[in-house]
Formats: structure tokens, C-alpha cells, sequence
């Protein structure tokens, strides 16, 4: 599993490192690291052209220190100050080891094979200066690779956002652990491929992190597995309230996304009962009302069912774990969620958080981790938030992690996908994973199949991401 911890955490763990270390040599120990990431990506350092980007603060000593390895290995390296002052040991030690500062910072990014981006560090805030701004765009638009130290100059560490000009990274060596903002959307875009270098900062950080990404032993751990008495009610039995004469494929594709999750039946409750049945015999089918079809595990409620407030309100008064998505979030009542004692997870896209919040879809966009914090503090429920980085968030006032997946891709923005993400959820729900981890691996199987389905570059639609979810399960646990 991938953690994440805050700048107020990173800080205060590296300072009782320090307190036991030598001066400088912590840095000296982040600088040997990023010059070895380097010098990977380079593949031959003797003659390489190398440009550092250096500011006031620790992170352009990091990558002066690493410039000085650099050049002892035979790069060409040059410095281009951007700061108010330069770390005085680490230019020293670039100076002594051949290096040079530039004196025309455009003329040396035009020749540049690798971009080191030492500007702004943890602290940074607000995206660039003005005055930064046209070298930090030279160096994106020469033929170098541009690695970012610790992370991208202009994003936000702790949040994500990108609030002003920020470098666009091809990778990003960081330190001791990864930060929130490496792995949660618009700022996760900046940082390109991220490489995690050790510094002795382990066993010095909380073991509750801020953030957490599943890997795929951590979603095999999760996985429902049936015992050898098992039967299908003993797996559970998710029931899907989906679909309508308008959108009847909103209930195909729950369903889809239901019987690959583990449970061990699905029950359909909706309009849509042919066009389930033409598809998937297997299912269990009922008109409604909901209340009346049969004993489920956990409900599923919302794709397609257009306005049928009555049915969201049906299912919210259930005893068991329910889900929320799509038209069901539109009609939902907050205070019925909050008095609910069973789970709800919630599922919206950028779009329906923002109408959930109330504010304009941009900024859920560009603040989507205190949105899905705010959602699932408002609804006291779990929130699974929709996009390029999934982020599950528990009502419990932070005392467990935001769970964030990027596992997804490009081609998973196509019509549909959220509703087989919605039964494949549900599914987990009835088999008996509670609200966060069901949220978290299904959004992981989901982007996974996604990526399969997709393996050559071509359109992928929802129905195929349903039919791959087998091939996803078989991959975690390889």
C-alpha cells in the first residue's frame, strides 16, 4: 500500500531525523537519491546536459547536491537561480565538482537533455512567480526531460490544487514518503511517473497516514472468497433498483457490474426486468416495490431511474448497507442518509458532489480532496468520488485515511461505466466488505478492467469493462 502523510507530518519527522544525523546529511542522503533517479533516466551521464532549476529553499540545495554528482560522473550541469539566494554547501559543492551558473537561462534550456525542477518544495503555495514563469515554460517545451525534486514547483502539497502556473513534471523523485498531492488530481497530472527514494523517514512517521493508494495485494486481501459451505445467500444477495423505460441499459449494466463482485446472487427490482433477464437469466427479478422483492445483503440504488424519489427514500429506510449513484443522488435526502444506521456509500461525479455541496463543479474539480472530506462529513456517510483519481472518504473526522485510486483510465469516460461500478460495488457491499473498502476496491477492479479492456489503445464501452472484471480479479492475485 502507498501512504501519503502532510507537510506538517513530513516536517516534523524530518526534524527529529535531523536532530540525530550530522548537518546536511539528511539532504546529502535525498541529493544521492535524486542523482541516481537521474542518471537512470539520462541512461549515459558522461556528456549529458544537465540544467538545474534552483530557489531559495531545500529543495534547490537537493538538486545543487545532485548536480554535483552529476557532474562529477562527466555531465555538463548548469544552474539557473531563481531564488533570492542559492543553498550556499550545495552551490559550493556544484562549483567545486565542474558545474557552473548559467547566465542565460533560455540559451542552456535549449540544449538541455534532462531538467532538474528544484524551485518551490513543500511550502510552495499559490503556483509560481511571474518572473518563474517563462523559464519554467522553456524548459517544458525543450526536448529535455524535466524531473521534479520531491514534487512539481506550483502544486499543492497537501491538497492537490493547482492554483496558478505549475511545472508540468515527466517524473518526480520524492522523499520518504509520497504527499497527497502526488497522488490526487489536478496536481497528480504535474507529476509524471513518481519514484519513492528512502531517507530514514519511516520509522518516524505516523502509522495512520493522511492518504492511501490500494496496490493489488492489498485489493487480493480485501477480495471476497467463498468457503466451502458457501451458498449463494451465504455470499449475499445484492439487489439493483436501476433503470427505467427511458434508460432500461442503466439496469443491465448494474447488474453486470453486480454478478462480478462476489456476492452470490443478484435481485433486480425495476421496469427494466425484461431487458435484465434477455441479458443475464441468472438474476432474480421483481416489479417492486423494493421492500417486497426479497431479502438483500445490500441495496443499490439510482442509475437511470429518472425520478423516483420514492424508491431512493424506500431503500434509504432498509436495515441494510445501501449505495447511492446517478439519479438516486439527485433525489436524495441528507437527513435521511444521516439518520440511517446501516453504511451508505455515496458516488458522485464532479458534478453531482458539486450539487450535493452546492458550489460550481470547478471547484470540486480543482479541490477534490476537501470535497469528498466535506461530503462525507456533511451526509455521515461514505463518499466515493467519481474521476481520473478515485477518492473514498469514511465519516469518521479523518481518524481513517482517504483512500485514492488511480488505477483508471482515459478510455473509462464513456457511458454506462459508472453503473457497473455501481453494482460492482454493491455486490461487495452484500458480500460483506464494509462501505470504504467496498468503494475503494471496487473503484481499483473497475479502473483495472478498464486498462485491460483498453490494453490497445482503442474505445472501450462499459459492457466490455463488465466482461473484463473477471480477467482484473485473476490479475491481483497473480
Amino acid at each position: 500500500m502507498r501512504t501519503a502523510y502532510s507537510v506538517e507530518t513530513v516536517r516534523a519527522a524530518e526534524a527529529e531525523l535531523m536532530a540525530r544525523l550530522p548537518e546536511g546529511a539528511l539532504m546529502q542522503r535525498a541529493a544521492a537519491g535524486l542523482a541516481a533517479a537521474c542518471a537512470a533516466l539520462l541512461g549515459r551521464v558522461y556528456g549529458a546536459r544537465v540544467v538545474l532549476l534552483v530557489g531559495s529553499g531545500d529543495n534547490g540545495g537537493d538538486a545543487l547536491y545532485a548536480g554535483a554528482r552529476l557532474a562529477r560522473r562527466g555531465a555538463g550541469v548548469a544552474a539557473v537561480l531563481l531564488g533570492s539566494r542559492a543553498h550556499e554547501g550545495g552551490l559550493a559543492a556544484l562549483l567545486g565538482a565542474g558545474g557552473r551558473v548559467a547566465d542565460d537561462p533560455f540559451e542552456v534550456l535549449a540544449v538541455a537533455d534532462l531538467v532538474m525542477d528544484g524551485i518551490t518544495g513543500l511550502g510552495g503555495s499559490g503556483g509560481l512567480r511571474p518572473s518563474t514563469v517563462p523559464v519554467v515554460r522553456a524548459a517544458r517545451g525543450s526536448n529535455a526531460v524535466v524531473v521534479a525534486v520531491d514534487l512539481p514547483s506550483g502544486v499543492e502539497a497537501d491538497t492537490g490544487e493547482v492554483r496558478g502556473e505549475a511545472l508540468h513534471a515527466d517524473a518526480t523523485v520524492t522523499f520518504g514518503t509520497y504527499k497527497p498531492g502526488l497522488l490526487i488530481d489536478p496536481a497528480r497530472e504535474y507529476a509524471g511517473t513518481v519514484r519513492l527514494v528512502g531517507i530514514g523517514l519511516e520509522d518516524r512517521l505516523p502509522s495512520v497516514p493522511d492518504l492511501e493508494a490500494l496496490q493489488h495485494e492489498d485489493v487480493a486481501r480485501l477480495l471476497p472468497v467463498p468457503a466451502a459451505e458457501s451458498d449463494k445467500y451465504r455470499r449475499g444477495v445484492v439487489g439493483v433498483v436501476a433503470g427505467s423505460a427511458r434508460y432500461p441499459g442503466a439496469a443491465v449494466l448494474s447488474v453486470a457490474g453486480a454478478l462480478r463482485g462476489g456476492s452470490g446472487a443478484a435481485r433486480y427490482v425495476g421496469p427494466a426486468a425484461d431487458a435484465v433477464i434477455a441479458r443475464f437469466p441468472e438474476t432474480l427479478v421483481h416489479r417492486g416495490p423494493p421492500a417486497k422483492a426479497g431479502r438483500v445483503q445490500a441495496w443499490v440504488v439510482g442509475p437511470g431511474i429518472g425520478d423516483g424519489a420514492d424508491v431512493v427514500g424506500e431503500v434509504l429506510d432498509s436495515d441494510v448497507p445501501v449505495l447511492v449513484d446517478a439519479d438516486g443522488l439527485r433525489l436524495l435526502d441528507a437527513a435521511a442518509v444521516r439518520d440511517r444506521e446501516a453504511p451508505t456509500l455515496l458516488t458522485p461525479h464532479a458534478g453531482e458532489a458539486a450539487a450535493l455541496l452546492g458550489v460550481p463543479r470547478e471547484e470540486v474539480e480543482s479541490a477534490r480532496l476537501a470535497s469528498v472530506r466535506e461530503l462525507a462529513a456533511r451526509f455521515g456517510a461514505t463518499v466515493l468520488l467519481k474521476g481520473s483519481t478515485t477518492l473514498v472518504a469514511a465519516p469518521d473526522n479523518g481518524r481513517s485515511p482517504v483512500r485514492v485510486n488511480p488505477m483508471g483510465t482515459p478510455w473509462l469516460a464513456t457511458a454506462g461505466s459508472g453503473d457497473v461500478l455501481s453494482g460492482l460495488a454493491g455486490s461487495l457491499l452484500a458480500a460483506g466488505l464494509d462501505a470504504r473498502d467496498a468503494g475503494s476496491v471496487a473503484a481499483y477492479l473497475h479502473g483495472l478492467a478498464a486498462r485491460n479492456a483498453a490494453s490497445h489503445g482503442v474505445p472501450i464501452t462499459a459492457y466490455e469493462v463488465a466482461a473484463t472484471l473477471p480477467a482484473a480479479w485473476r490479475d491481483v492475485h497473480d
